[in-house]
């Protein structure tokens, strides 16, 4: 790979940047496997408000500095936490001499180690005279990273939602906390009062008031045939129980309404407090979205009563409480602490909060007027399965009731009373992000005790019993005004004096706080990337471009937009439209008739305008979610049409969702690649022998010198095979044919399978060696192998029936196929991984082994495959059935 690189630099005389002589796959995985399940401690920023797919900080904090440290003299590293911020003394021993100096860091990176820039990971690194741009920056987590490097940042966004919320990021470091809290006090002292006195519901355990957390509701329809009023619930679970009865479940008692403790709500239960028996698990909701009434059994669908009957109403039909007066007084938990059946008092307390809100004409300036607009999404959404129109909304605001409606308007009022314009934006961010969980369009979540979150799907599916959040907050539960605040501030707080985590021999480290803040030298755009009019400019291009069907982010992000836009209108360009763009997303959308082709060729304009904002010798970094061969030929024709060739591609661990179809993914690639001013004539033939050595050598180096998967190497011998042909694109000819980028990696692949003696046997025993094996690692182990999901799958070497198993010597499927083939097609269709499983099944039950040793023979390969067996289980006898008589024999 290195020997490849010499012509390359030769030819545009240009330093080849850490980033593409090597990369810490293994120290950035350690860290993002971590990071992806608690981004609130490692990286609080990006918690301060929801934006999707959003790619972890650990990942663009490690790209930024292998991309932008190329100059020793224009690096700086300050020791975190140390006093004054003056430069440490980084790699000087007591006796001045310095092994581990800048200079030396960067030079001694390459792809077989690639790890001694690492060392500056948890360090407060400073560049000098570098300019970053990302021209898709989302939730702006590569300007985050590089504006800490103290690069000057660029960033730009067609969605207003999304420049948002990166805007208030950047700022965030510049932001003093003690105003900041002030400003919240403002707010508590204007209308905390008027929102929670809505919020209380008469304490079971005394005279007194409790606090509501939240408010429990179901759907009710109208029988068609009989009339009769029919609750909408599938079954009659409120909540497991807590505490002393976590043993038991929490349920409504559909005679007398009673919550009710059971033992079981899938079996036959009785009321505590009316004596009525019935089955919990049995509602009156079937599948398929029908209704069954209770009364005279007729079955109809849900939708279909709405279209006819209207919005379904509401009945509140439990309430849970936090009593601060019972806790204060040194109650224990499961008493000031629970759920009730509501009280007239309760109905009679938000027909008040009804009665207000309709009387207050001044307020509905602070609500969105707007209606919901028809997309993939909203409406035939083959997406969520739901139709919202078809449920009875059309404005944003019918997403919530009353109640809410006056609680969010109060709020927002008193936000918009705030002079300081920054503190102001700040509480209206922790007030959308709130927005997430107080919504009719979110559920309880029964089993764990807590609200769901509208973004947990990434869709809009209203639920058949909403549950109704308390706006401002008591003291327990989550996504309440006051708790989202609180994440606001403490994302202010880390970004003024951002800390480090990182991993020394398996334990987590965290830095003292580094002196550099977030967000110094920023410049953020808001609209459609291909208007940038930046020409030779920036050192770097670090991003994560559109990935073909992410809708998503335009249809759901309305939902945040039209309530910022109450606030914002005034404020910037971009909030002064009913929704956010569509047209102009670079995606696939098939209810804008958007097609896979109108994406390929937007992408490519996307890339000309990079190349042309980058400087001669400066670097795309982006990352891209890998897929199939016919992905990969899409992007390498894009970029390679405008004149960039890949220089290195490395697998990323990635805590991601498609969110389409919901498909876990478990790393995503980081692509390198440089402008190119021309490409060299190639015929295939010599191609194709360039292509199938790199691929060789750079597996042989990877696997003496690295602790990577086979995926992971796979991954990075595809990299180094694109850098081979991107020098020669568009110049490749094969048979008097010029040959195009979806051609040659649909070949590329094949070679690199050629190259490969990888298979079924050695993915499978990879699994073995896996602490705990899924699907994902399936996939990955698989990726740059001979060995395919497919063919694991086919005979039997794991399942996913009930949960993922392996397909080991005693799974039950896994024999019942070898016995098959086995008894029924000859013995010449048995794999050695089949015979060595049939030989350690038969031993275990105590049968003959040595007929079929015989009858087989003992080659070289089976020894060596019953020996890795043996050492990967620890179970020796895989080799024992083959030579031992004393066991083979019986």
């Amino acid at each position: 790979m290195s020997e490849q690189s010499g012509s390359s630099q030769e030819r545009h005389e240009r330093t080849e940047l850490p980033i593409e002589r090597g990369f810490p796959i293994e120290r950035v995985n350690e860290i993002a496997e971590k990071e992806g399940r608690a981004k609130m401690y490692y990286r609080p920023i990006y918690t301060m408000h929801k934006w999707w797919a959003r790619r972890l900080g650990c990942v663009f904090r490690a790209i930024s500095l292998y991309t932008l440290l190329d100059d020793p003299e224009k690096v700086s590293v300050y020791e975190p936490g140390h006093e004054g911020g003056t430069l440490a003394d980084y790699g000087d021993d007591a006796d001045g001499e310095s092994d581990l100096d800048v200079a030396s860091l960067l030079e001694r990176v390459d792809m077989t180690d690639p790890e001694s820039l690492w060392e500056l990971y948890p360090k407060d690194v400073r560049v000098e005279d570098k300019k970053i741009l990302d021209p898709f920056m989302g939730g702006g987590t590569s300007l985050v990273e590089a504006s800490r490097f103290g690069a000057e940042v660029v960033g730009n966004d067609l969605n207003p939602v999304a420049w948002f919320v990166t805007k208030k990021q950047l700022e965030a470091g510049q932001t003093d906390i003690e105003e900041l809290e002030e400003a919240f006090e403002q707010v508590k002292e204007d209308v905390a009062d008027e929102i929670t006195q809505y919020y209380k519901t008469p304490c079971p355990n005394g005279d007194h008031k409790a606090d509501v957390m939240y408010n429990l509701w179901v759907k009710e329809l109208d029988c068609v045939s009989c009339g009769h009023t029919v609750p909408l619930f599938k079954d009659y679970r409120v909540a497991k129980g807590r505490y002393e009865d976590d043993d038991k479940y929490n349920v409504l008692c559909p005679d007398c309404g009673a919550v009710t403790l059971v033992d079981d709500w899938q079996s036959e239960s009785v009321c505590n407090d009316c004596g009525h028996g019935f089955v919990p698990k049995e509602g009156n909701v079937s599948r398929g979205g029908k209704y069954n009434c209770p009364d005279c059994g007729q079955k109809y669908g849900i939708t279909d009563a709405i279209q006819e009957q209207g919005k379904p109403d509401l009945r509140l039909y439990a309430v849970e409480y936090y009593c601060t007066h019972c806790e204060d007084a040194g109650e224990k938990k499961d008493i000031y602490k629970g759920y009730k059946q509501p009280e007239q008092a309760d109905i009679d307390l938000f027909n008040k909060a009804k009665k207000e809100w309709e009387e207050s004409n001044e307020l509905y300036e602070f609500i969105p007027n707007e209606e919901i607009p028809e997309g993939a999404i909203t409406a035939a959404s083959s997406v969520s399965g739901n139709d919202v129109f078809q449920h009875g909304l059309e404005k944003w605001q019918d997403m919530f009731n009353s109640r809410q409606l006056l609680s969010l308007a109060k709020l927002f009022m008193a936000i918009d009373n705030i002079e300081d314009q920054n503190l102001k934006e700040l509480l209206l961010i922790a007030a959308t992000d709130s927005l997430r969980y107080n919504t009719m369009m979110v559920g309880y979540h029964n089993s764990r005790g807590h609200i769901d979150n509208l973004t947990r799907t990434n869709s809009f599916n209203p639920p058949l019993y909403p549950a109704e959040n308390n706006v401002w907050g008591t003291r327990s539960g989550s996504g309440t005004f006051t708790a989202m605040f609180d994440q606001v501030r403490t994302a202010v707080e880390y970004a003024r004096n951002p800390t480090e985590r990182h991993i020394v021999d398996g334990e987590t480290k965290e830095s003292e706080p580094f002196n550099t803040p977030i967000g110094n030298n920023v410049t953020l755009h808001q609209g459609d990337m291909r208007s940038l009019d930046y020409e030779d400019e920036f050192d770097a291009v670090i991003t994560d471009p559109p990935y073909y069907d992410n809708i998503i982010y335009s249809e759901v992000s309305d939902y945040f937009y039209v309530w910022q836009k109450i606030l914002l209108e005034d404020e910037y360009p971009g909030f002064d439209q009913d929704k956010t763009p569509r047209v102009d997303s670079i995606v696939t959308n098939p209810y804008l008739e958007k097609t896979a082709e109108d994406f390929e060729s937007e992408l490519e304009q996307a890339f000309t305008i990079i190349k042309r904002a980058l400087k001669d010798d400066g670097t795309l970094t982006f990352t891209y979610h890998h897929s199939d061969s016919e992905s990969w030929g899409e992007l390498l024709e894009s970029l390679c049409n405008v004149g960039f060739e890949v220089t290195a591609t490395y697998p990323i661990s990635a805590d991601i969702n498609k969110f389409i179809t919901g498909e876990a993914v478990s790393f995503d690639i980081v692509v390198v690649a440089r402008p190119l001013d021309d490409t060299e004539p190639a015929s295939w033939k010599s191609l194709r022998r360039d292509i199938y050595r790199t691929a060789r050598h750079t597996r042989k180096q990877l696997e003496e010198n690295r602790d990577l998967s086979r995926g992971d190497i796979g991954v990075m011998e595809m990299g180094a095979c694109f850098r081979e042909y991107s020098k020669h694109h568009g110049k490749v000819q094969r048979d008097g044919e010029i040959m195009s980028a979806k051609e040659v990696v649909q070949e590329i692949y094949g070679i690199i399978q050629e190259a490969s003696d990888i298979g079924v046997e050695d993915v499978f025993i990879d699994l073995l060696d896996s602490p705990d094996p899924s699907f994902d690692d399936v996939n990955k182990l698989c990726r740059g192998t001979n060995a395919t999901p497919e063919d694991l799958k086919e005979t039997c070497l794991y399942n996913t029936d009930d949960g993922f198993e392996l397909g080991t010597w005693d799974n039950e499927k896994r024999q019942a196929y070898i016995q098959e083939r086995t008894n029924g097609n000859g013995d010449e269709h048995l794999s050695n991984l089949d015979k060595l499983q049939f030989l350690r099944y038969r031993y275990e039950k105590g049968q003959a082994v040595q007929n079929y040793v015989d009858k087989w023979g003992v080659d070289d390969d089976l020894r060596e495959l019953a020996g890795r067996l043996a050492d990967v289980t620890g179970d020796d006898t895989y080799t024992r059935v083959l030579g031992d008589r004393d066991i083979t024999s019986y």
